[in-house]
């Protein structure tokens, strides 16, 4: 499934983050940059021991909540790794969807400001983090949009989204704000 926002391709995708062929990869990551489970977990196994070498080397800090912080790709199928650190969901009275508009917001400006054409992402924050996936997908996709409406780039951005269940909430939220 996808849309067009003016020349730019926002796109649903089921599948693995790891064998997107585009310039950057979202990595969902912890604020530690330590690697962990889910999407992290396969980003740094597919990437190998280059993408964890490099976090610990340029971010010893980590990385905040609502942030994210560049690396090259490793032996993923893409130039750089974006890993952003989304919130964990304590209710939403907490600042959740201001902190997820910010991951989001702040990698579309990473991948503008390393001249990248295409970007993958996944559904950040709904794993172990529990972000409800009908309000992820509502924060991520809005983010996106107006991003893409205010710059016209990136030029594609696939949000790839791992089971069946998240994809059908992304489909519908975007089929709602086509409607």
């Amino acid at each position: 499934m996808f849309v067009m926002i003016g020349a730019c391709r926002l796109e649903l995708l089921q599948g693995d983050i790891t064998r997107q062929q585009v310039d950057a990869i979202v990595n969902a990551a912890n604020s530690e940059l330590a690697g962990g489970g889910g999407v992290d977990g396969a980003i740094h196994r597919a990437g190998g021991p280059t993408l964890m070498s490099e976090t610990s080397a340029k971010f010893p800090q980590g990385c905040p909540t609502g942030s994210a912080v560049p690396t090259t790709a490793g032996n993923l199928p893409a130039k750089f790794v974006f890993h952003t650190v989304g919130p964990i969901w304590r209710g939403g009275q907490e600042g959740e969807p201001d902190l997820l508009r910010s991951a989001f917001k702040t990698c579309l400006e990473l991948a503008v400001e390393h001249q990248c054409e295409s970007v993958a992402f996944p559904a950040i924050s709904t794993g172990v983090y529990g972000y409800p996936k009908d309000l992820a997908a509502e924060t991520a996709l809005q983010t996106i949009h107006e991003f893409l409406q205010t710059t016209q780039q990136p030029k594609l951005v696939r949000m790839v989204l791992f089971d069946g269940g998240t994809y059908g909430a992304f489909a519908r939220v975007l089929e709602s704000m086509l409607a």
